[in-house]
């Protein structure tokens, strides 16, 4: 595929796109002209925030087959899929319920493999195509009290690493985005890094658009903080932990606000 795209020639079907980094990057890339689809659960929340663009919203469950085969028939041509759905419980492993832990894998890594398994197809095809997964930072570094949400991100850079090498020769380029702590409800209650500036949800979805424009295998938000973890996972590992409790990491999650995170956590579990 080019390395220079023109946004108004494309179709972007972006998940979980009712709120937060999916419903920023829809924001950004309707504005800039392509055609956007949403696939998420909550229809009518996406149609609400919405309301004000040229934004096409589809009912989609990510850990559905059947809905994603659903979503494919009714979203058109798509040039461009942003895996972006995901959620985070936090806490213990030890205490998290069964039924969270398969929850999380669902939407967060089976819905990223279902959604390539459903849309690429197409991409191969025709020859052209790219598939934009958003990671996180934890699936390179993981931190405590959020072990099967590592796991599952984890999964998404390791799917997303293999995919590229398939479909690179089918014309279908692959890429992931992997932010730190970001100011949506996901991330309610969560504290940032020391030294890590807060990043917004426009952030992410500026840096989404950014690969789309100019395709590359992995971008960080803030893209500083990849060097970083590179430079960092050389060392032995007590040294990168101790850079870890320098910069607060190990404590992020351990020190989530539960009150701040309830309506959150209420919402997302099943």
């Amino acid at each position: 595929m080019s390395t220079s795209r023109d946004l108004s020639t494309l179709g972007i079907a972006i998940t979980g796109g009712a709120r937060g980094i999916g419903l920023a990057t829809a924001t950004r890339l309707a504005r800039a002209g392509a055609r956007v689809v949403i696939g998420d659960r909550d229809v009518e929340v996406a149609a609400r925030a919405t309301a004000d663009l040229d934004v096409e919203v589809l009912p989609l469950d990510v850990a559905d087959p059947a809905s994603w085969r659903s979503f494919a028939e009714s979203a058109g041509r798509v040039d461009v899929l942003v895996n972006n759905a995901g959620i985070m419980p936090v806490g213990p492993v030890v205490e998290e319920p069964d039924e969270v832990t398969r929850a999380i894998l669902d939407v967060n890594l089976l819905g990223v493999i279902t959604g390539t398994k459903t849309i690429a197809p197409g991409m191969v095809r025709r020859g052209r195509g790219h598939i934009v997964n958003v990671a996180s930072g934890v699936g390179r570094v993981a931190v405590p009290n959020g072990a099967t949400y590592a796991a599952s991100k984890f999964g998404v850079v390791g799917f997303t690493e293999a995919t590229r090498g398939e479909l690179a020769p089918y014309g279908v380029d692959v890429s992931m985005v992997l932010p730190t702590v970001v100011q949506t409800e996901l991330a309610a209650g969560v504290s940032q890094a020391r030294f890590v500036k807060p990043v917004t949800a426009d952030d992410v979805a500026a840096a989404i658009e950014a690969v789309i424009l100019s395709p590359r295998p992995e971008t960080w938000v803030p893209r500083w903080t990849q060097g970083m973890v590179r430079s960092t996972q050389l060392l032995p590992r007590r040294v990168q932990e101790a850079i870890s409790r320098l910069f607060h990491a190990d404590a992020i999650l351990t020190g989530a606000d539960a009150a701040a995170r309830a309506d959150y956590e209420q919402r997302i579990r099943p």
